[in-house]
């Protein structure tokens, strides 16, 4: 029998990371809606009283773009005077448009569709590796999602701490926060959960003792089913809340943001590899963001179907070429068929199609808005409708290996 504990943490959108992907991705949206051949690689970086936007936009539309950075710092609550406000930050643009040598490798793949078109297809635009993921032990938490369960519930737990924020249950609570949850495993299940840590930025009056008790009843006991807690009891989780006892100071004044810098809160809260690159910013012609987006995809039906129970997909790409130059599954000894006859199936292309251009199109990558997923994770969102967490494939997945 094996027994460990794993830990993921997640931070709200308020995290001086946050506030960029944020920027980044309400950037990119402003942009698609108007212009969806556009391509977009846009990072932020921020700073005391300072929004730095810089990177790569080539577009036929006119963007805004000091404009969406102060909405978005409006809309995630940096309205008070400490050393970052949205009205009167400074906002510096450092924009290039896409470089030709990437363009002509994305606009034409060079590789001949059933048609005979090279044109039709979209090259990736640029090498690397993605991982997808999926798991039944969010199960327990939230059906449907298919996540690790810790990350699953950080992110809860961080989500929640803004809705109490944002609707005044607990109005002396800041932007800034992250939270952390370590799950007892054995024999590679959750067990229980066994320490909670919110670390939240407070107005000064705020009581040390009166924000522990008030995280607990309106977040930890508001997220935290009891089924989760040890011997079934809420008080045998280890509870902690700002373990410094002062978190007054906060946001990119206290703490310098960049986009992509969250990688891991991103998608898997470290249960799962990753291929290094970020999402937020990058239009859908990027596999960072695409590819990663399909290969959820698949493991999330290849898990729901049955193939397994807990399931890692890996693809690669060259630049300029459509076609993966490798695709690798894993079930982690959870499979209930082989792992060739999964990759297989997804080789085949027979369900699944790997090519950037036909992962823009089945999942409809131009259409869909960024911006909200910016924060609280990518993936197992049961409060949106994305794409890429859709379980259509299940039924072919089950006949295609025979899982009934």
């Amino acid at each position: 029998m094996s027994e460990y504990l794993f830990t993921s943490e997640s931070v709200t959108e308020g995290h001086p990371d946050k506030v960029c992907d944020k920027i980044s991705d309400a950037i990119l949206d402003d942009i698609l809606e108007s212009d969806p051949r556009a391509r977009v690689a846009c990072e932020v970086a921020a700073n005391t009283g300072l929004i730095l936007v810089f990177g790569e936009i080539s577009t036929e539309h006119y963007c805004d773009v000091p404009h969406i950075v102060r909405q978005t710092l409006a809309e995630l609550g940096y309205t008070y005077c400490y050393g970052f406000k949205a009205d009167s930050c400074a906002v510096l643009c450092s924009i290039d448009e896409q470089s030709p040598d990437i363009a002509q490798g994305v606009d034409r793949a060079g590789e001949m569709d059933e048609n005979g078109d090279p044109a039709s297809q979209v090259g990736a635009g640029d090498q690397g590796m993605m991982f997808g993921y999926a798991s039944t032990e969010s199960e327990l938490l939230e059906p449907g999602t298919f996540m690790p369960l810790p990350i699953q519930l950080a992110h809860a737990l961080a989500r929640r701490l803004t809705a109490v924020r944002k609707d005044g249950t607990l109005p002396y609570l800041r932007a800034d926060g992250k939270t952390q949850v370590t799950v007892q495993y054995r024999d590679g299940r959750p067990q229980a959960v066994r320490t909670v840590l919110i670390s939240s930025q407070h107005a000064e009056e705020a009581r040390r003792q009166v924000m522990i008790e008030d995280l607990r009843q309106h977040v930890l006991s508001a997220v935290l089913p009891t089924e989760l807690c040890p011997q079934g009891r809420l008080a045998e989780v280890e509870f902690l809340v700002n373990p410094t006892g002062r978190f007054v100071r906060g946001g990119p004044e206290a703490d310098s943001g960049l986009t992509g810098r969250k990688i891991i809160v991103d998608t898997y809260g470290g249960m799962a590899r990753h291929g290094g690159g970020a999402f937020s910013g990058k239009d859908p012609t990027k596999v960072d963001r695409c590819a990663s987006y399909y290969a959820r995809y698949a493991a999330k039906n290849l898990v729901a179907a049955g193939a397994a129970e807990r399931l890692e997909l890996q693809v690669s790409y060259a630049i300029g070429r459509a076609r993966p130059l490798s695709l690798f599954v894993q079930t982690f000894g959870s499979g209930k068929v082989d792992e060739q006859r999964i990759l297989a199936l997804l080789e085949s292309g027979e369900l699944f199609d790997f090519r950037p251009r036909a992962i823009i199109e089945s999942l409809n990558l131009l259409r869909t808005r960024y911006a909200p997923v910016a924060a609280y994770g990518h993936f197992g969102r049961g409060d949106l409708d994305l794409p890429w967490e859709r379980l259509d494939k299940v039924d072919g997945v089950r006949q295609a290996l025979g899982l009934g």
